[in-house]
This record gives C-alpha cells, sequence and structure tokens, in this order.
C-alpha cells in the first residue's frame, strides 16, 4: 500500500491565531466597556431628576365613613368576575385611592408609598402624583425617588386582565430622560397582583375597562 503524506500548501505563522485572539479580546472588551459606559450615562441621567430622600403623598380618599360601602361594592363585584357573570364597577378618584390603600404588599413595595392618583382622563388615561423608587448604581448605597406628576395608561393584557403602563413623568425643574421613560414603560404594574392567588380570577375576570370624566368603569361583559 502507497504511504500517504500530507504536505503543507503554505507556510506556518502563528501571528493569524494570535491576531484572531486579539481581534476577539478587543470585541469582548470593547463590549464590556460600553455596557459600563451605558450604565455609568444612564446612572448619571438618573440622578438628574431624582432626589435623595422620599416625600409623603397626599391622596383625596373616601375616609374611615366610606369604607365600608366601598368594601361591600369590591365584594360583589370580585364574586361577579371570579364566577364570570355580567357586573361593572365604577371607581372614582378617592375611591381608587382608598384601594391603593387597602392592595397588600406584593413584595416590591407599597404603592400608598408612591402614587396618589390625582385625576382620570377620558383616553383611559391616570394622572398621579409619584414619589417612585430607584436603585443608585452602588445599590448598596439605598434608593433615590423621582418625585413629581406622572400619566399610567389604563389597558387589558389577554388572558390575565387589567394592568397600568407609565406613559409620561414630569418632574418640576428637572429634565427625565426619553429612554428613561421608554424603559420604564415596559414595566407594568398591576402584574404582581395577577400572580396572587386571591386576585389571579377576579383580573382575569375584569374584560373591558373604560376611563370616563367619572372614573373607571370595571366590566366583566
Amino acid at each position: 500500500m502507497p504511504k500517504i503524506t500530507k504536505e503543507p500548501t503554505g507556510p506556518y505563522n502563528p501571528f493569524y491565531g494570535c491576531a484572531i485572539m486579539v481581534m476577539a479580546a478587543l470585541i469582548f472588551g470593547g463590549m464590556i466597556g460600553w455596557s459600563i459606559y451605558s450604565f455609568t450615562q444612564q446612572d448619571a441621567q438618573i440622578a438628574q431628576f431624582t432626589v435623595e430622600h422620599p416625600v409623603q403623598l397626599i391622596r383625596q380618599t373616601v375616609g374611615d365613613a366610606g369604607l365600608p360601602a366601598l368594601k361591600a361594592r369590591l365584594n360583589t363585584f370580585a364574586e361577579a368576575a371570579s364566577a364570570a357573570r355580567p357586573a361593572t364597577l365604577t371607581l372614582t378618584v378617592p375611591e381608587l385611592n382608598s384601594l391603593i390603600e387597602l392592595a397588600p404588599d406584593t413584595g416590591f413595595g407599597n404603592f400608598k408609598e408612591m402614587i396618589a392618583l390625582t385625576a382620570v382622563k377620558p383616553d383611559n388615561t391616570l394622572v398621579a402624583e409619584v414619589c417612585l423608587p430607584l436603585n443608585k448604581a452602588k445599590f448598596w448605597e439605598g434608593k433615590r425617588y423621582a418625585v413629581g406628576e406622572a400619566a399610567f395608561v389604563v389597558e387589558i393584557v389577554k388572558d390575565t386582565g387589567p394592568d397600568l403602563r407609565l406613559t409620561s413623568l414630569t418632574v418640576p425643574g428637572k429634565v427625565v430622560s426619553p429612554g428613561f421613560i421608554e424603559a420604564f414603560s415596559s414595566w407594568r404594574w398591576l402584574t404582581p397582583y395577577q400572580k396572587m392567588a386571591a386576585f389571579t380570577p377576579v383580573m382575569k375576570g375584569i374584560k373591558k375597562i373604560n376611563v370616563t370624566s367619572a372614573g373607571v368603569v370595571l366590566s366583566t361583559e
């Protein structure tokens, strides 16, 4: 049997392998550098419109005298929504604020420390005074707070129910980065409640939301 011998087709040069490794290192290092730069830039932008300490929000509610009637209406609607029976529920701004105060902490903080509703608009928008906690770049240093006025659009998410999405944030005397608004608008505020066993069937039972000058109208149809 003839012996097959492999002959090199060109001179060996270790430079090519080294060049590939250097290029890969430069690309990887560039990605890390860009990520760090973007993070520090974002942190600096957030620092421009936040303050070091939270403020206490003042909200209009139904008061202690109005709570029993509100809870009764909420329970009646919740039973109908869970059983897929026709029902509607209209909530005014004071009633919505009372609902915020009654809502349990889901583990992501208590909304009564973050939002105080002030108005409703017929384009399915809620307007609120806010004190939004945001992490610092050095998270062990605590939080900072965006204090101002925000707008939330009310919408129905398929198979889960109603939710809120932030669409604007105005901080007096400060410039809020559009990129921050875009990033923050992806967070759905009611999602934690949709995952709580006590609220899941009620949330899924709400099929329509309409915001009028009188308030928010929830419907199971």
